[in-house]
């Protein structure tokens, strides 16, 4: 991999004086560089291939996006090129370089931002929801069946159902016998697996912009205000409901214990941290969201924990195929950490829904 050579591919301003490793990303390789005689870096990136198939579609999701979200952060009166990220072309003005089987792409750096690894308070919890949200509403009148689908049937639990249900009966290394309470856990769920998909195609729910990666380190924190500011790692940028984006912020953050946690008594759902993200969440999206949204944001959570669960527990059943593991019950325990986090949040249903009645601005 000759990064120097790819590096030169790329419109910079300026002659490039450092190239160095960056970030803590597990699937793409990123590299910070630096400019002689000039303030502005750049953040150059190798694709990970192997997992995103489509780079041409990802790349032509993340151009309308980026362009559409810069129109929008100027008519605001605000710095598109720090509350989105600014894509930075090859010298043959081509939105992204491909060497053979790689992909690469390059961005503006976004100076004087952190990120945050862990919720440490519901603070910045609460600043996580606000910038989603914002997003979303940026968002609410683009186009999304404009854009490809990266992971076909990404959040599409009742996919995830039907695929659990083939494994159980295919069985191929005779698990089953060890998961009867799970399967009998899923199977009692059947009927909520359906109710985001079959909401969007009644038309009951809109097609949205999803980011589908809504973790804490994908918000760009100004260093001196302490407030979000830019949504960053677009990869998985597809169409979809905002259901799917919020249900996964609160199953990632709303944990009191490790994904993998054996001891489930340590496993509970934080009520608070549901609170502050919620109350971010609904200041951010503003009046872009509708009713029905509203109504179905705590069965969002629910059934997101749910399918990623049904996730670790086909994976067991196939043989763990697809999670990397350490240990041969890794993917069980896993399972097993969210089905007590979705039995916690249907115990909390009637308070979580006053939580968003209350947070409505």
């Amino acid at each position: 991999m000759d990064v120097n050579n790819i590096a030169k591919m790329f419109d910079f301003d300026g002659e490039i004086e450092s190239i160095n490793p960056y970030g803590e990303g597990h699937i793409n390789d990123t590299f910070l560089i630096g400019i002689k005689n000039c303030e502005k870096k750049y953040i150059l990136q190798r694709l990970n291939t192997k997992i995103f198939t489509n780079f041409s579609g990802l790349m032509n999701n993340i151009l309308k996006v980026t362009e559409y979200l810069r129109a929008i952060v100027k008519s605001e009166s605000k710095d598109p090129s720090r509350e989105c990220l600014t894509l930075i072309p090859t010298k043959s003005g081509e939105p992204y370089y491909v060497n053979g089987s790689d992909c690469w792409r390059a961005y503006l750096f976004i100076k004087d931002t952190v990120v945050y690894q862990v919720i440490d308070s519901p603070a910045v919890f609460e600043n996580t929801g606000e910038a989603f949200g914002k997003f979303i509403s940026r968002l609410d009148e683009f186009d999304a069946s404009t854009l490809c689908e990266v992971i076909p049937n990404f959040h599409n639990t009742l996919d995830r159902y039907n695929k659990f249900l083939t494994s159980l009966k295919a069985d191929k290394v005779k698990r089953a016998c060890t998961a009867e309470c799970e399967i009998e856990f899923v199977n009692k769920r059947k009927n909520i697996v359906s109710a985001i998909v079959s909401a969007l195609d009644k038309g009951e729910l809109p097609l949205r912009v999803t980011h589908n990666d809504t973790k804490i380190n994908n918000v760009l924190i100004d260093k001196y205000t302490g407030k979000a500011i830019c949504i960053i790692d677009l990869d998985t940028i597809m169409p979809g409901s905002l259901l799917y984006d919020f249900g996964d912020s609160i199953r990632s953050g709303c944990n009191t214990a490790h994904e993998d946690e054996k001891d489930l008594s340590k496993v509970d759902f934080d009520i608070t941290l549901y609170e502050a993200y919620c109350k971010g969440f609904l200041r951010g999206i503003g009046d872009k969201i509708t009713q029905k949204e509203i109504d179905m944001l705590h069965l969002s959570a629910i059934i997101i924990t749910l399918e990623c669960g049904i996730r670790f527990l086909t994976d067991y059943l196939d043989g763990d195929e697809y999670f990397k593991i350490a240990y041969p019950e890794h993917n069980l325990i896993r399972c097993r950490t969210q089905f007590k986090l979705v039995e916690r949040m249907e115990k909390m249903s009637d308070e979580m829904i006053q939580i968003a009645k209350k947070c409505r601005p």
